[in-house]
């Protein structure tokens, strides 16, 4: 097993999770449907090739159990989830343009501290969107993508694994 040295950093009264005020711009009903799959895909604007993908993969977990190695998961019920929350209206480039509410969450997390040191290139995502996104300029060169699909639709549906 390898050494938790992260998980350490994240304040003490972070204990089982917490829940904040941020209210979303979009949210859609909890529940897991194939209508709630294809709604998400709608508000994302992605392509058909994606709506398939995702429809798939919500067959696919239908037919599987509920593992049974590791935590208990048999008292989750999916259907009380709200799998889809906007927090707000654009991503950014600027860690100093994320919303304030949101940067108090990750206040609570120790995130911003880490994002100082280490995370000078990378993604933060909150509830189901990405709110910020800078890649390092070295990836870049050596010709990493990593962005939303949507920018790069036919080389995702093409090389892309989900």
């Amino acid at each position: 097993m390898l050494p938790n040295t992260q998980t350490d950093k994240v304040p003490g009264s972070y204990q089982y999770g917490f829940h904040d005020d941020v209210k979303p711009v979009y949210s859609i009903p909890p529940g897991l449907s194939a209508r709630v799959v294809q709604e998400i895909s709608h508000i994302k604007n992605e392509p058909s090739w994606m709506l398939d993908r995702r429809l798939k993969a919500l067959e696919a977990f239908g037919k599987r159990p509920v593992p049974v190695w590791g935590a208990n998961l048999l008292d989750i019920d999916f259907q009380s989830i709200c799998y889809y929350l906007k927090p707000s209206e654009r991503q950014v480039a600027s860690w100093d343009k994320v919303p304030i509410k949101i940067k108090q969450t990750f206040d609570k997390l120790g995130i911003p501290q880490a994002e100082q040191k280490f995370l000078s290139g990378v993604g933060a995502q909150y509830d189901s969107e990405a709110i910020y996104h800078n890649l390092k300029e070295e990836w870049k060169k050596q010709g990493v993508i990593f962005m939303d699909a949507s920018l790069f639709p036919a080389e995702c549906a093409k090389y892309g694994a989900i």
